[in-house]
C-alpha cells in the first residue's frame, strides 16, 4: 500500500470514528428533547465527503507532498479540539435545544464555526497533498456552497439560544 493510499484510508477511518461519536451524541441529545434542524441537506454532506474520499483514493498512487500533509496533521489536532470543546454536544448534524446557552469555550471562544473552517481546509489539503489540485478545486467549490447553506440554517436555528460565555449547554 502506498503512503498516499494509507493517508486517504486513515482519514476515512477517522471520519467513520467521528460518525460513531456524532451518532451517539445525536441520540443522547434527541432523547433529552433536542431537535434536528435542516435534516434534508445532511445526505448531501455524506455524498460530498464520500465522493471526495473516493476521488482522493483513485489518485492516491503517487508520493505525498509534505507541506499539505503537515497542515493536515495540524487540522486533525484542531478537529479534536473542536470535538473536546463541544464534548457531548458535538455532532455532524444541526441539533439544538431551546433555552440552552451556546458553547463559548475552547475553539468556540475564538471562532463561531471552527469545525467548518477545518473541514473546508481538509477538503482542499488532502487532494493537494496527493498532487490533485483539480480535485481540491472541485470539492472545495462544492463544499463551500454546501457549507454556506448549512451555516445559514444553523445560524437561524441557534439565533434564539442564550449565549453565556464559558458555559456548556445544559451544564449547571
Amino acid at each position: 500500500m502506498s503512503p498516499a493510499t494509507a493517508l486517504v484510508l486513515a482519514i476515512a477511518c477517522q471520519r467513520l470514528c467521528e460518525i460513531v461519536i456524532a451518532s451517539r451524541n445525536t441520540r443522547r441529545l434527541l432523547a433529552v428533547g433536542a431537535v434536528e434542524i435542516g435534516r434534508g441537506h445532511y445526505p448531501l454532506f455524506v455524498i460530498l465527503h464520500g465522493s471526495w474520499l473516493s476521488a482522493c483514493l483513485v489518485v492516491a498512487d503517487g508520493p505525498v507532498t509534505t507541506p499539505p500533509m503537515m497542515v493536515l496533521a495540524l487540522l486533525l489536532a484542531g478537529r479534536v479540539w473542536v470535538m473536546i470543546s463541544l464534548g457531548r454536544y458535538w455532532t455532524t448534524r444541526i441539533i439544538t435545544k431551546a433555552g440552552t446557552p451556546l458553547v463559548r469555550r475552547g475553539a468556540y471562544r475564538l471562532v463561531r464555526h471552527p469545525n467548518y473552517i477545518i473541514a473546508a481546509a481538509e477538503i482542499a489539503l488532502l487532494p493537494l497533498a496527493l498532487g490533485a489540485w483539480q480535485i481540491a478545486v472541485l470539492f472545495s467549490t462544492l463544499s463551500g456552497a454546501l457549507l454556506a447553506h448549512r451555516i445559514e440554517i444553523e445560524d437561524a436555528a441557534l439565533a434564539d439560544r442564550v449565549t453565556v460565555r464559558g458555559r456548556i449547554p445544559g451544564a449547571g
